[in-house]
């Protein structure tokens, strides 16, 4: 097991553009999805939340999310995934980060999104993504864009620390 540290709010490294991946013969790129896989199960054991984190959040400036949704739409590697196609229907929510546990940010994100990506095994593959599964992919594909909830935020007031969020009811 790989779990490797989770870059934090105020590092640079979030606001870098990732490169794309030239080849899933690449060196390291298997290890890179092994530790995001096992960051992402030990953030979510530690914090009871966590559902998808991308190359960057550990340090690698590479175009790799991992993505594991608790109602089991989608497990695995993204590489590559770049959204083609967004709706125009916006919705907003409390959007949270592995990069800043305890701020939540108030988002818009696009309610049904089309991206594609590609696997370990060299195959493209396209996705249709509503829901829970929409907004995350949008949050981790701007990860690897160099663009942070902070970024995307509705306005100067569309913050709140995890704990005045819970006390508020937790908030769609």
């Amino acid at each position: 097991m790989a779990v490797r540290e989770i870059i934090q709010l105020g590092n640079p490294i979030l606001w870098a553009e990732c490169a794309p991946v030239e080849s899933v013969g690449e060196d390291g790129l298997s290890a890179l999805i092994r530790d995001l896989d096992d960051t992402l199960a030990a953030f979510r054991t530690a914090n009871g939340f966590g559902r998808g984190i991308a190359a960057p959040q550990i340090g690698v400036t590479k175009r790799v999310i991992y993505v594991r949704m608790t109602d089991g739409s989608f497990d695995g590697p993204m590489i590559n995934p770049q959204i083609v196609w967004q709706s125009d229907n916006r919705v907003e929510l409390w959007d949270n980060c592995f990069s800043f546990p305890d701020l939540l940010v108030r988002v818009s994100r696009a309610e049904r999104i089309r991206v594609t990506y590609g696997d370990l095994a060299g195959h493209t593959h396209l996705l249709d993504a509503t829901g829970d599964l929409s907004e995350l992919l949008q949050h981790e594909i701007d990860h690897l864009n160099g663009i942070l909830a902070v970024d995307r935020a509705l306005s100067p007031k569309a913050f709140a620390t995890k704990a005045a969020w819970e006390l508020m009811g937790r908030p769609r």
